[in-house]
């Protein structure tokens, strides 16, 4: 059996999170975070002991934050993006964050129980901006369905 992942990365228009530009976005992450572990379909996120990856970035650009998390299904994870409070604070992106030309976020699959590391997250997005859409990484518009078992 087979889960969805994704990772999404957004370049902060702040130097760093803590950065006052930053302030709103940073007071609304515990509560998004909610918003998604309170959905059927969550299985997973990264976090540090903060309970957010703002430290966890692979990226050698400290302006670029991810997220990274595991969903049940390709359905639970559009529900979440497209269909919940989500949206609405996901409305104020360019308050915080640059236009991101090219691919910011990425869908692969994974195994049940298998959880992926930053790194892999962003390798896997490297590989969809790279070589585009397959089934090793791919977006809501190209979607590939999960490895047989």
């Amino acid at each position: 059996m087979h889960q969805l992942a994704q990772i999404n990365i957004a370049q902060m228009k702040g130097s760093d999170y803590a950065d006052p530009i930053m302030k709103d976005f940073v007071d609304n992450i515990d509560r998004i975070n909610q918003i998604a572990e309170q959905n059927d379909g969550f299985v997973w996120r990264l976090k540090d002991e903060q309970n957010n990856a703002l430290e966890l970035s692979p990226f050698p650009d400290a302006s670029l934050l991810i997220n990274v998390s595991v969903w049940k299904d390709v359905d639970s994870l559009q529900k979440y993006v497209y269909e919940s409070m989500h949206v609405e604070i996901m409305k104020r992106k360019r308050e915080w964050f640059h236009h991101f030309k090219g691919f910011y976020y990425a869908l692969w699959w994974v195994e049940a129980g298998k959880y992926p590391s930053a790194e892999e997250a962003a390798a896997k997005l490297k590989h969809l901006q790279t070589g585009g859409p397959s089934p090793k990484a791919f977006t809501f518009k190209t979607i590939y369905s999960p490895p047989s078992t």
